[in-house]
């Protein structure tokens, strides 16, 4: 009996005698847990890669859905329809040029399976003619949504295991591409499944126009920065109590700058970012603070400003953590990890489904504490006072903004019972896909021994196309 184990899966050979098969009276068995890619043909694949994306805007998206008609849902649809196996097929070709010991990997062979399944499966679906059509092409690439909510768990782990099989640098490049490529096909599909949705509602008439507070499918028109920040301070404080403990002094967020700026954006973005940066900075001030021998100061504030430009809208979280250590500084945006990577994997393993989505860090009602319950929204430690509430409630039931008659679950769901404390070392990289998917750009500045600025940009006018990464890119992987 051969065996050839590798971390997560084993590949067993026995070899045994017999008559009438095998070699010289040899049979032989082969058994999987996972294999690598099974050879397919190339050549519809090849027809797919020769297209090239047609990028769009949230401007775009707002004025093509602002006033819906049949036929502009069927449109849309078509768009969708041609759009995903072109994107998916782009991906898979990169995937191809990875070394063969990479895509053989358990991990990233399976998300290379998934991808062709979708490919196949959606490259073969008819001209939509119909609403009758658009429904059934919406239940499919909802079910696509969700088959794929396991893909960032399985390339992080992946990448985490063939760190040393591929260039740092090349398998970031790699990571960032297909994560960028994940991100436009969500939001081509889910921006057309909630038009879908909008145009069968009972209570939207064909000539109805969103107020400013409304969505126009995915797209919230007026996003107001400040009730973002407001609302997953909340989250977090929620986190950090579950995590720490009710007892803990949790810092203050103070606001300050143009509080009333506002743009257009997908919400479920800018909410993982926040969340992601203000989560960081309460978990450094917290464990600063714990290591201190006597813990009766209140921890320093975490400084948000909202500062609007012409273009853009920019949003600075500073806080008083002690930095980023020097040894950890070189590998943040990074997913391979570095020294952290054999822990960032065990914690990985726990975690079957990401989204990607800021609701994966809310804490279910059980895991509060008691007095996080009872008052949620009255800690004397986070600086959002009762006059914000009610733009919290607002904003909260906005997030949650489908109407009857949902044909999917929104990305926007709690898709993993991800521990509070539980660390993945994907929230900084992520962030950065999503800032820089808008054209933004996200920034982070580490005075070690006091604390970090993070600067994140956003387009303010929502004109500026998805930023995309085609073929040319990954050539060099």
């Amino acid at each position: 009996m051969l065996r050839s184990c590798s971390q997560n899966g084993q590949r067993v050979v026995g070899l045994s005698a017999g008559y009438g098969s095998g070699v010289n009276g040899l049979s032989c068995h082969v058994r999987f847990t996972h294999g690598p890619p099974p050879w397919r043909p190339a050549y519809s694949l090849d027809q797919w890669v020769a297209r090239e994306a047609r990028p769009i805007s949230l401007r775009q998206l707002m004025v093509f859905g602002r006033t819906l008609t049949e036929s502009r849902l069927i449109s849309s649809a078509n768009y969708v329809r041609t759009e995903l196996p072109a994107r998916l097929a782009h991906r898979i070709r990169d995937m191809q040029t990875l070394p063969y010991v990479v895509v053989t990997n358990p991990h990233i062979s399976q998300v290379y399976e998934l991808y062709l399944k979708a490919f196949e499966s959606l490259r073969r679906v008819p001209e939509i003619k119909t609403l009758e059509d658009n429904a059934e092409f919406c239940e499919k690439i909802g079910e696509k949504l969700q088959e794929h909510l396991t893909v960032i768990p399985k390339l992080a782990m992946g990448v985490l295991e063939c760190r040393d099989l591929m260039k740092p640098e090349d398998m970031d490049k790699f990571m960032n591409t297909v994560l960028r490529s994940r991100i436009s096909r969500r939001v081509i599909a889910e921006q057309h499944i909630a038009l879908t949705e909008t145009f069968h509602h009972p209570r939207h008439p064909p000539d109805a126009q969103p107020r400013d507070s409304e969505f126009v499918g995915e797209v919230l028109v007026k996003c107001n920065a400040k009730e973002v920040v407001t609302r997953c301070g909340h989250e977090v404080a929620a986190l950090a109590s579950a995590a720490y403990g009710s007892s803990t002094l949790l810092p203050e967020i103070k606001l300050s700058g143009h509080l009333h700026a506002t743009f257009p954006y997908i919400l479920s973005h800018l909410e993982y970012i926040i969340g992601e940066l203000l989560r960081n900075s309460i978990q450094a001030i917290v464990e600063r603070q714990r290591a201190k021998p006597i813990q009766t100061e209140r921890p320093p504030p975490i400084e948000v400003t909202i500062c609007e430009a012409p273009q853009h809208v920019i949003i600075r979280v500073s806080d008083q953590g002690g930095g980023i250590p020097r040894d950890i500084l070189p590998h943040i945006w990074s997913f391979s990890k570095g020294p952290r990577s054999r822990e960032l994997l065990e914690n990985l393993n726990q975690v079957p489904k990401i989204a990607a989505t800021f609701q994966e860090l809310r804490v279910e009602d059980q895991q509060l504490p008691e007095a996080t319950e009872a008052t949620p929204h009255a800690s004397p430690y986070l600086g959002i006072g009762a006059k914000t509430h009610a733009a919290t409630e607002k904003l909260a039931s906005l997030s949650s903004h489908q109407g009857p008659g949902t044909v999917r679950e929104s990305s926007l769901a709690t898709l993993t019972s991800r521990p509070p404390n539980l660390r993945l070392g994907m929230g900084l990289p992520l962030s950065r896909v999503y800032a820089e998917y808008w054209a933004g750009s996200l920034e982070l500045h580490s005075l070690e021994g006091y604390g970090v600025d993070a600067f994140l940009q956003i387009s303010k006018l929502g004109n500026r196309n998805e930023q995309l990464t085609m073929r040319a890119s990954m050539d060099a992987v």
